[in-house]
């Protein structure tokens, strides 16, 4: 089998669209928003929603990946290509990241919370709940699991479901913190569509893990109420909420999943699968944050007469130009498992082991890079006149939100060692 790292025609197209996106709407906002956190752009949120439309790129929501035709000039007409649906979307959300990452993060699209039907919805329930993505106006999905009892740990999820078969409806009690986008998906803004959260809560808390399932519980839901938005170091443009269900009722079909009980962890395991198709678009988009750092460090190198010399001996290069390619190396190389794990997501393939070693290398690299680039600007790269310091701040997230880095080795060494998880801890 060969191979191929030539980018497809559908992806350098999206990416010649971003890029401008980036250079003229993401780039010159970017400390304005890092300053007046929680203030909404909306006409980036309006622009986008348009343009991806028209576009074809539809929004961020994950889809089915399916064959589409060819737009490579090396092969014949109508020839058909393999899925491309991950792999675009790590290329769009690397470029939206580079423009800026926390207003990547509030682009128009379902996220989390789409990805979690994606992965353990019925046809009928992505079909249903998938479908408003496409609609007229911006629409935002969330994924609500963490708790303040429950962060990487989420079999020590408390928030209960619980059937009124009287009714047919699911009523679940709990709270939900850490919740990105949780304001976007459920405030009834007049400018956004009907967004939704999905909710993992336990419908037999005797049964552990076994007993997890996913609900999609829709703006406007009577008991459901953001508590608190938090104040963070980075990504500050992007909204992170805390969220209150006290009795909150959702229709019965709206559970993801089996509503019985059984031996196997498969509520669980709906979960996991859900971070097996993101854990590379997060990484994919600290990557793009770790760039910007990089070529602008490049950039003004230059600018002082500093060129990189390629192709010398380690020995007879600087200091500076061996940390740079250094910072090369990494940046492609984590690039590179990325796009592995989305092929493979593409391709059906089980991907848990590649997903998790590329959020690692992601979270490692995006920080080791941004921080290294401060530190080589000097006191310019620690003040506010440049973006560097805002990529540090910003890059830290990648290596904790979707899983730790100390979760994601974990899983690394389960599936490579074929441990479980109560034996590796």
């Amino acid at each position: 089998m060969t191979i191929e790292f030539e980018a497809l025609k559908p992806i350098v197209q999206m990416q010649t669209v971003l890029q401008t996106v980036a250079d003229n709407m993401m780039r010159p906002q970017s400390r304005y928003f890092d300053e007046h956190e929680h203030e909404i752009p909306w006409d980036y949120i309006e622009f986008m929603n348009t343009a991806m439309k028209a576009t074809g790129g539809g929004s961020l929501a994950p889809k089915e990946p399916s064959p589409s035709p060819s737009g490579r000039g090396d092969r014949g007409e109508g020839e058909k290509h393999p899925p491309i649906g991950y792999q675009l979307l790590a290329s769009q959300i690397e470029m939206l990241a580079w423009g800026d990452v926390g207003m990547y993060l509030i682009t128009p699209g379902g996220g989390l919370g789409a990805a979690a039907v994606q992965a353990a919805g019925s046809p009928e329930q992505r079909a249903k709940f998938l479908a408003r993505f496409a609609g007229e106006k911006p629409t935002f999905a969330a994924m609500c699991m963490t708790e303040a009892g429950a962060g990487s740990d989420t079999s020590a999820i408390r928030a209960k479901a619980v059937l009124d078969e009287k009714a047919n409806e699911w009523v679940i009690n709990g709270e939900k913190i850490f919740v990105t986008a949780g304001d976007k998906s459920l405030t009834e803004y007049e400018k956004l569509g009907k967004g939704f959260i999905v909710v993992w809560a336990s419908i037999d808390p005797s049964a552990g893990r076994a007993g997890m399932r996913a609900f999609v519980v829709e703006a406007g839901t009577p008991g459901v109420k953001i508590t608190k938005l938090e104040h963070k170091m980075g990504i500050r443009v992007s909204d992170t909420a805390a969220i209150s269900l006290v009795d909150a009722r959702v229709p019965f079909e709206n559970i993801l999943g089996s509503p019985t009980v059984e031996k196997t962890t498969t509520g669980f395991k709906g979960a996991m699968a859900t971070f097996d198709a993101t854990r590379p678009l997060v990484a994919a988009s600290g990557l793009g944050v770790a760039r910007a750092a990089l070529e602008f460090l490049k950039e003004k190198l230059k600018e002082n007469g500093v060129e990189i010399r390629y192709g010398l001996p380690r020995q007879k290069l600087t200091n500076i130009e061996r940390e740079v390619i250094d910072m090369e190396v990494m940046l492609k190389s984590a690039w590179l498992m990325v796009m592995k794990a989305v092929w493979m997501a593409d391709n059906k393939k089980s991907n848990a082991l590649e997903s998790s070693m590329s959020k690692v290398k992601a979270g490692d690299v995006t920080t080791k890079i941004t921080q290294k680039v401060v530190e080589i600007l000097g006191p310019l790269g620690y003040s506010r006149e440049f973006l560097a310091e805002k990529w540090f701040r910003d890059a830290k997230i990648t290596d904790i939100y979707e899983g730790t880095g100390q979760i994601n080795r974990l899983v690394v060494a389960r599936q490579i060692l074929g441990y479980s998880g109560s034996e590796l801890r």
